[in-house]
């Protein structure tokens, strides 16, 4: 009777591991922004470009991010309330990421003056190096989360972020309000479009 039993308490053992691995390589996917979703119970609806927006007034809150940033210290969304937050999630390991990264430095410093704040979300990769070497290579100046199992991205809620998809962006407004959404790589003239709107907001 014990024979029967061992195989299924080794199918057991393995399906947590077999289900952990599953998660890894969803949010591993590189998204080059074919692919829109809308927004699930967050009021985004996509627009044109795969743009996705949310009306002011029906905006869901930004979840809390905090944690450990590239460079070691200590990094909280929250001191930035009041300024339009663009946060992008990214990987040195992945080629859209690489396609879009002159596009966000050159708007992080043309809206700087005007409120805007960007901050990276570095996930998977497993070698903080790895990512240090790819923001001095581009020239990026802002800050980003090191989040390589990608626990910051699962803070948010059902639909304003597809986690299988990096990179992906979302924009906050000054009230820590969830905005608007991309999924692929952005180049400047659709960051602008997702931003411009929010600096203009009173």
């Amino acid at each position: 009777m014990s024979h029967g039993r061992a195989p299924r308490r080794r199918f057991t053992l393995l399906a947590a591991p077999l289900a952990a691995a599953a998660l890894a390589l969803t949010l591993t996917a590189c998204d080059s922004g074919n692919q829109t979703s809308s927004g699930g119970d967050t009021n985004f609806v996509s627009g044109k470009g795969g743009i996705s927006t949310a009306p002011k007034g029906e905006r869901a809150d930004a979840p809390k991010l905090d944690g450990e940033a590239l460079d070691g210290k200590q990094l909280d969304l929250a001191d930035y309330k009041g300024k339009v937050v663009v946060l992008n999630a990214w990987g040195s390991w992945c080629a859209p990421c690489r396609l879009e990264a002159k596009y966000f430095k050159k708007v992080a410093a043309a809206t700087k003056d005007k409120g805007v704040q960007f901050v990276g979300v570095n996930t998977r990769d497993t070698e903080r190096s790895n990512a240090v070497s790819f923001e001095k290579d581009f020239g990026v100046t802002y800050p980003s989360f090191y989040d390589p199992t990608g626990k910051l991205l699962l803070r948010f809620p059902k639909g304003t972020f597809r986690l299988q998809s990096i990179p992906s962006t979302v924009v906050i407004d000054r009230e820590g309000k969830l905005a608007a959404r991309f999924v692929g790589p952005l180049d400047d003239t659709q960051l602008h479009k997702m931003i411009d709107p929010l600096i203009a907001e009173k």
